[in-house]
């Protein structure tokens, strides 16, 4: 991601860079130095790039501050278990972070790295030992910053840095989930209209009339077909797909808007139950639990 290239020597004001200053933890007030516990961050718009810089509680890392630039200039001092969240424009910049560079800052003088970012991305960013960005996935990312906070105890002096236009992000869905019995529901291994026991009807009806009571917006219903693992997969799959459709139909009969209702099979490939053995018997009464139709109703709240 990160390519090396040569920077020319620059005059450095020790005023500019008052604020930069190494800082010991030990030594500065927790309450000035660090702000908020990480959160994971909102995305950005297309016409800008978000950086996520951050440091470990590494033992392997020097003490004092590593001092984060941005174009040639001084963004953030980090001292472990700090981070800095902030916003450019997409395009080739230079980012790097360096440990007690100070009084020389050699941040300014030595060698930097560019990276071509992309807009409407984030970026996350390690310090390391060599000084040399490190790019991480914001899974594992995420996982080292849980408790890091934010580093405030320095001014960015960066000019290309900007305040971030975060986008709206939207509620997980949500799901609330009805299992039925397929024991209950159909005679084994039948998934028809006829094949449907009069429990089954019952069973089915009932269920129309709480999803219509209790979720009267409903956004959207799943139906999976699960069966067991007795027999061929291929027909497993197709037994479960018919069961959930007629399952699907009788919902729709019962009054479910039909536009809002899909059908699935997930064959024996979910199971609840596993490890049944003995005779065939034995094994269709073990698997009783496996033979089922879930529906899946999406219950996430409408946005106002």
């Amino acid at each position: 991601m990160f390519n090396r290239y040569k920077t020319m020597t620059v005059a450095l004001s020790g005023a500019l860079f008052f604020a930069a200053l190494p800082l010991s933890a030990n030594a500065a007030s927790a309450n000035t130095v660090f702000g908020d516990t990480y959160q994971p961050v909102a995305p950005v718009p297309a016409d800008q790039v978000q950086v996520v810089y951050y440091r470990t509680n590494s033992s392997a890392d020097a003490a004092g501050s590593a001092h984060v630039y941005v174009d040639k200039e001084f963004h953030a001092g980090l001292l472990p278990n700090g981070f800095s969240a902030f916003c450019l424009r997409p395009g080739i910049h230079s980012i790097s972070a360096y440990l007690n560079d100070s009084p020389l800052y050699q941040g300014k003088q030595s060698e930097l790295y560019n990276a071509e970012l992309q807009g409407g991305t984030t970026y996350f960013m390690r310090v390391s030992a060599n000084n040399i960005p490190q790019a991480v996935e914001r899974a594992e990312a995420e996982r080292e910053l849980a408790g890091s906070r934010v580093q405030k105890h320095a001014l960015s002096r960066a000019s290309q840095v900007e305040a971030c236009n975060y986008l709206p992000v939207a509620a997980a869905p949500v799901y609330k989930d009805y299992n039925l019995s397929g024991d209950v529901l159909f005679a084994f291994g039948k998934s028809d209209f006829r094949d449907i026991t009069r429990t089954g009807h019952v069973a089915i009806q009932k269920l129309a009339v709480e999803l219509q009571r209790d979720h009267a917006e409903v956004r959207q219903i799943q139906v999976v077909g699960h069966t067991d693992p007795i027999g061929k997969g291929s027909v497993n799959y197709l037994l479960g797909l018919k069961r959930a459709q007629t399952v699907s139909q009788l919902l729709v009969d019962a009054g479910m808007p039909s536009n809002r209702l899909t059908a699935s099979s997930a064959g024996s490939s979910d199971p609840v139950v596993e490890h049944c053995s003995g005779n065939r018997a034995a094994q269709v009464a073990c698997n009783a639990p496996n033979r089922r139709v879930q529906v899946r109703v999406d219950v996430t709240p409408v946005a106002q």
